[in-house]
Formats: structure tokens, sequence, C-alpha cells
């Protein structure tokens, strides 16, 4: 199916950290001519010669950085118009670390934002020969010599000169210089909004937060309050375009992901959904929705002046919505959010024709994000509770428990629970991981920062009781949508594993790229568990570019077939494993080095494929080899998505045969989600993360007992 020809921009399109070159070249040298004064950052012309950024003579690039040398080697800044800003405002604006960032103390730069974006490049179409030759390479460790034999002999056809593949190949390059990026649109569509099965567990990401000392609504009510606080403060850098840019081996990476992450809902269509964004136009969202016992209200968060309401004001108007919900809604409207695509769609239609659920259902799409209070889940033991958490965020439980607490087309949910449980879900459409994650590290700081002005208590107005209209229809619609849904819970085997041995200063220590190394992990640990190498999917960000989504890091290769064959082979020495080892890291790198340089193989095959449908061609033999669905059919769908915070990212995977992985590498551990449906007897996801314990330590004593030597 189009729409899975590579299913997830999953997650969280990883943040790679730039090689050696690239980190070498971004010291302090000058730009004498560039209207920026002199502050020239990442690379660029030599003192003295041509402007840094000559498509931009009027804008100036002030540096920041997060601070932390041991996160991916991205730089922040704040890009000003010049000179209309005085010298002190510039110094105000000068990027800090998420957490520690002052919005409201900058002024509003109109139109920065349509600035950086315009000044990014589009993303190219790669070369047809190149893709081709690397397609076949991919296929080598994961079918047999007969079928690449024969696939060998389609791609000879479809790379003739004046053949099919050149065709579709110049259709591609037109459609690149008509459009601000020839890949966002298709992939948007046939990724997410024509997906049909059910975004809860299928596509929808969870976070897992560290646990809340809380055990009480008091302190409940008083986090939730300080976590709306902190949304609204990054709110204020969205919307007064003070955003830092991010960088990424000094090329400024696209923001738009940021600006579509608030405000935006997605809408359930008969055959492909759309998304709706209010934080666009003159008059934007001014409210939240909070749920609570399965009941909707809608919360004002800004004051009549306009200020966000203040932690202590939001506490207040939090629990006037816990007291007004003591008892549980018999009918859990969520719940029909959580159904099939088109079965939602047609319950939506009916939903909407009346009037009151109209209104209510807009007034929950029209806001700015979703709060979710919890009730807790039952007590489990320590080794299994981050495990359970991410069920609840991923899914909610079932219907018994807190998937009625949720309205999931809804970009942003924020989830807190009574027993100090917390974390969100996301709808995938809109955004990957990082700028979520980014979202989540700026919220978690400034919910640890103290109270230090205490609001006066001006009466607040009650907040408004989202009513809903249950017709027997409807009521149909919501029992059909929770036997689904708990069909679809019991299936999902989830497990979250911190890895104490060691962190990402291990590899590093060894000069290997941690993604590479964890990555590597994974393919010995599935090759000894089965056998034999799959396709596997790690996420790429493409971001370097306008409009830019993901691609594919297709993480098992010659080089990594090569090593895990060999790691238990007595026949090869430890010296020679390990320089296997060295190797395939390094093949992955260069990869991922290709890939977010928009060079990898994914997309571009897709883009080809949709060409053809476009044209009304007949789809090239190609597209229809056994070889094309066995590179396609992910059994490993992983994603790395770095944080500040110590949590991991979740979700479900792609094929019913498959995992999906997410991991978190921090200094001295590894967070890991591990997830496989329990309804395929040959997946487990307790048996992966004992085989990847297993492999990752068994890679560190190889390395720790062979000294370095030259590849």
């Amino acid at each position: 199916m189009a729409a899975r020809a590579s299913p997830r921009s999953k997650m969280a399109a990883w943040r790679p950290r730039p090689l050696a070159a690239e980190r070498g070249r971004g010291g302090g040298a000058r730009c004498r001519r560039c209207p920026c004064g002199g502050q020239r950052l990442g690379p660029g012309p030599r003192a003295g010669s041509e402007p840094c950024w000559p498509s931009w003579r009027r804008l100036c690039t002030l540096s920041g950085g997060r601070g932390n040398r041991d996160r991916p080697r991205e730089r922040f800044t704040i890009f000003s118009v010049l000179p209309a800003m005085d010298r002190k405002q510039t110094q105000a604006e000068k990027a800090r670390p998420y957490g520690l960032l002052k919005p409201t103390a900058l002024g509003k730069i109109p139109g920065r934002f349509q600035l950086h974006q315009e000044a990014l490049p589009h993303l190219p179409v790669p070369p047809l020969q190149q893709t081709l030759d690397r397609y076949l390479l991919a296929l080598q460790p994961i079918i047999s010599e007969e079928e690449l034999n024969h696939t060998q002999e389609l791609v000879a056809e479809f790379r003739k000169p004046g053949g099919v593949g050149e065709r579709l190949q110049k259709g591609l390059e037109r459609r690149a210089k008509k459009t601000e990026n020839w890949l966002s649109d298709w992939w948007l569509k046939t990724a997410y909004l024509e997906y049909r099965l059910p975004v809860v567990v299928h596509s929808s990401p969870g976070v897992v937060l560290p646990k809340q000392d809380f055990l009480d609504r008091q302190g409940q009510l008083r986090f939730a309050a300080k976590l709306i606080e902190g949304i609204l403060d990054f709110k204020t850098m969205i919307d007064n375009e003070t955003l830092p840019v991010e960088y990424l081996g000094g090329k400024p990476l696209c923001m738009n992901q940021y600006y579509q992450i608030l405000s935006s809902c997605r809408i359930p269509g008969p055959k492909r959904d759309s998304i709706v964004n209010y934080a666009k136009g003159k008059k934007q969202s001014r409210h939240i929705t909070v749920v609570h016992n399965f009941q909707f209200f809608e919360l004002d968060v800004y004051n009549s002046d306009g200020s966000p309401l203040t932690t202590d004001q939001l506490f207040i108007q939090l629990e006037k919505i816990w007291n007004t919900s003591l008892q549980t809604n018999k009918e859990p409207i969520g719940i029909l959010t959580t159904n099939h695509r088109n079965s939602w769609a047609k319950a939506y239609n009916n939903l909407l024709k009346d009037k009151t659920n109209k209104e209510s259902v807009r007034t929950i799409e029209k806001s700015i994000c979703t709060v979710c209070l919890d009730a807790p889940m039952p007590r489990v033991s320590d080794d299994i509770y981050k495990s359970r958490v991410a069920a609840q965020m991923l899914h909610g439980g079932g219907s018994r428990w807190n998937s009625g607490n949720r309205w999931f087309d809804k970009t942003l949910q924020f989830i807190i629970a009574e027993d100090g449980s917390c974390g969100l879900v996301y709808e995938h459409a809109p955004s990957e991981g990082p700028p979520i994650v980014a979202l989540l590290d700026h919220i978690v700081e400034y919910t640890k920062k103290p109270e230090l002005v205490r609001s006066p208590m001006i009466p607040l107005p009650m907040p408004k009781k989202l009513r809903f209209n249950i017709t027997p229809e409807i009521k149909n619609d919501i029992e059909k949508a929770k036997q689904n849904l708990n069909i679809m819970v019991e299936d999902l085997d989830v497990k979250v594993m911190v890895f104490h041995q060691f962190g990402k200063t291990f590899p590093k220590s060894e000069k290997i790229s941690p993604d590479a190394f964890i990555q590597l992990a994974l393919q010995l640990a599935y090759y000894r568990m089965y056998g034999h190498a799959c396709a596997t999917y790690e996420s790429a960000s493409l971001r370097m570019f306008r409009l830019g989504r993901t691609d594919t890091i297709r993480s098992t290769s010659v080089d990594s077939l090569k090593f895990v064959q060999s790691m238990d082979s007595p026949d090869k020495s430890d010296q020679e494993k390990a320089d296997l080892l060295r190797r395939a890291t390094q093949a992955h790198r260069e990869y991922t080095d290709m890939a977010i340089r928009g060079n990898a193989i994914d997309r571009h095959l897709l883009g080809l494929k949709l060409q053809a449908i476009e044209d009304l061609v007949s789809m090239p033999e190609l597209f229809m080899d056994t070889a094309y669905a066995v590179a396609m059919h992910f059994n490993l769908s992983t994603s790395q998505v770095p944080a500040k915070t110590d949590c991991v990212m979740c979700f479900g995977p792609v094929v019913p045969d498959g995992y999906g992985i997410c991991y978190n590498p921090m200094d001295e551990h590894i967070n890991f989600a591990i997830s496989a449906f329990n309804s395929c007897a040959d997946t487990n996801a307790a048996r992966m993360a004992h085989y990847l314990e297993k492999a990752l330590l068994d890679m560190r004593i190889l390395l720790q007992s062979t000294p370095k030597s030259k590849l």
C-alpha cells in the first residue's frame, strides 16, 4: 500500500551528530562584509570574502547553544531584522537553552519565520542511476541471490536511456521546480491522511515522562497548572516568531513543524483525512481543552488583557473542573477517535448533525492543546511500571480505564494521572518527534522553576463544560469503538527498558556514533533471535530543506550483515569481529549523512511510484516486484529521539510481525521502548529487550578486549 511504503516518518526524525569535518568548520571565522557585523557561524566563507548569507543581506545570525557538548551538535540562533532592532534587544535575543529562554522578554519579530523559511534550500531529486544502484545494494542482505538476480533485470529495464525510469525522473524534476517541496504533500497524504488504520497504536507516538512526586489530586492539579503555563510560555515564542532556529552541522533547519503543533487537529474523512490549524489568522485560539472523567471542558488560558493565566489562576480553574466532574461520564465520546478512520469519519458526520455536538467538537478542534487529567491505574511492580505508563500514553488502557479521557485527533494531548505518571500522546501528521521533545524539554524545565510572583486572585469565569447529545446511533458507534479499541489494547505488547550498564559516553569513547552503535546492537539482537537480517527503518530528518520531513536510514547493510554473522562465529578472531563492527558503524554513519542531505533511496522510490500514478501510466514492474515488497516490510521500525529530559518516546510496530523501537541515549544509560503485537506468535517485546541488552554488552566487551585498528 503506497501509504505505508515508508510507514514511519516514525517517529521522530533522528537528529544526527555532524561529522567531525563539519564540526571543525564551524569555528569563529568572521565575515566582515556581511550585515551581521562580523558574527558568522557555521560553514561559510573565510574572513573578508562574500557575505555568509548573500541572499539575506538584511538578516543577522546571533550565536546560541544548548550548552551541553554531548547533545547532537545543533546550534540555536535567533534571526532578527537589522538595523530595525537596537543593540540591547539584539543582546537579549541571543539564544539560550530552551528551558532558560524568556520569550516574553522578546519583542515580536513579524515575518522572521517566513524570511528564514524562504532562505532554506529546496529538497533535491536524487540522480536516478545513483538511487537504483543503492537500492540493489540495500536488497543484498535481505533477499536471496535468485530474487536479487531477478530484481537486477527489472532495474536494468527501468534505467534504460529514454525508458520509463527516465520519464518518471523528469516528471519528478518538473514537480520539484514548481513546488516548495516535491515530497511534502505526497508524504503527508500517503503516510498519514490516507492511512486508514486507527491513529491509536498504529500512528500516534506517546512519550513517557519521569514520574512526578505527587500522589493526590492537589499535586496533580498543581503540576498540571505549571505544565499549562510552560506550554503557553513556549507558545509565546511561536506567536512572536522568536523561537530559536535549530542548526545541524552548521546548516539551519526548517522550523515549520513547530508552527503546526499547537491549535491544530486532524479531521476524519471517508477516504482521506485533513488537518486544520487555528494558529493562523487574526482570531487565534485562547483556550485549551481539559478532560476529566470522560468529560470535556473549555478552559480560557488568557486574561482579558491578553496575558496568560498564572499557575495559581490555572490551579483554581482546574479545581473547578475537577469538582464539577466527580462522576465518570457514562458515554465516553472521545473513544470514537480511536476507531478505524473510515468508521470514525462516518460517526463524525453523524455526531455533527446535532448543533450542540458540532459546537463542542469545534471547540476541541480549535483548542491550543488538550490536557487529560487521568484516574490512577492499578499499582504494579517497579519493573513493569514504565511499560504500563507507556501503554497509558499510547492508548489509555482501554474503555475501562482512561481511553475515553482523550481526543486522539488532537495534535497534542498532555496526560497527567493522579498517581504521578505523566507524558503525552501526539497525532503524527503535523510533526516528527524532535519538535515535540523540544517542547517537552522546555515544559519540564519550566515546571521546575520556582513561582516567584503570586498573582492577584481576580475572579475568573467558570470553565465551560462541553455538552454532547447522545442519540441511539451515536451510542452504538461508541460501543463498536470500545470493542475495537479493547482488542487493540489487548494486542499491544510494550516494554520499556532502561539499559543501565552504559550510555552514549561509551561508544563516544571508542570514537563510534552512539546511534550507529545502538542500531548495530538491534541488528545483532534480531539476527540472534531469527537467524536472518530484516528490512530496518530508522528515521532521518530532512529539515535541512524547506518543509522537509523524513527519509529512511536503512540500517541493514552488507556491512551490518557481515558483522552479525561473524559475532558468534568460532572462525573469526575478536580482532576481526571488532574491525567488522567498526566498519559497519562507519557504513551506518555514511548512510545517515547521505540521508539527511536528501540522497537516500526510499522517498525517491516512493516519488517515482507516485509520479507513475499521477501520470496515469501502468505501474512499472520494479514496484510490483516481490523484492520491493520485502524492502518495504519493516520488521524493525526504529527511531532515536534524543532529549534532555530522562524520557522515552514509544510507538507501535508498522507491520503485524514487526517491532517498534524508540530510544533516547543519555550519558550513562539508554531508555528503550519496544513494542510488538501479541497476535503474532513470532514476536515478543520482552524477549527482544533481553537480546538487545545482551547484544549491547557483548559489543562493549568485544571493543574493550581488542585494540583499535585503522580500517
